[in-house]
């Protein structure tokens, strides 16, 4: 496996790939255990969102998440940590929203820095596969955001988000 990949196993299979697949872009790929509209929710429903997507181990706690999940419109996250007196703010615009397929997303925080996010959601042999794809504006931006371990949360987060997942999932 290059440096640019990595996996997480679970069950013997790679579950979470995280590819850096050019100088500016990080692709993340994940199949998770349930149907796409239930995934497409647990992204787009701050209620569920914020029991998944800060990854326990990093001991960060998501504080809020205030989302107008639309194409154009606006979120803003702030993510508490013991370490810090003030909580981060995370915040920008959905470029495209798209339901059941497609989430676009700038990261404005990090000012001229913020990558632009796209998250794709397709049916796949009953899971549904799930693509994320961080642009980022340079090979500096991105060289930072992986050196800061900003990037490394993804295989922890999608566990979470499988649990979620399948917690909502009715019974078979």
């Amino acid at each position: 496996m290059d440096a640019g990949r990595r996996s997480d196993p679970a069950a013997g299979k790679a579950r979470t790939t995280v590819e850096r697949t050019s100088d500016r872009e990080l692709v993340v790929t994940r199949i998770v255990d349930g149907p796409v509209h239930l995934v497409f929710e647990a992204w787009t429903r701050p209620d569920l969102f914020r029991r998944w997507w800060a990854p326990k181990s990093f001991g960060v706690s998501l504080v809020s998440f205030e989302a107008d999940i639309r194409t154009g419109g606006t979120y803003r996250l702030m993510m508490g940590h013991p370490s810090s007196e003030k909580p981060m703010a995370f915040f920008g615009r959905y470029l495209d929203v798209t339901p059941h397929g497609r989430l676009v997303w700038t990261n404005d925080e990090g000012g001229d820095d913020g990558a632009v996010t796209t998250v794709t959601f397709e049916a796949w042999n009953g899971a549904t596969r799930v693509i994320v794809r961080e642009l980022y504006p340079s090979k500096d931006a991105l060289d930072d955001a992986m050196a800061s371990g900003s990037t490394s949360g993804w295989g922890e987060q999608f566990e979470q988000l499988d649990q979620l997942v399948a917690s909502l999932a009715p019974e078979a």
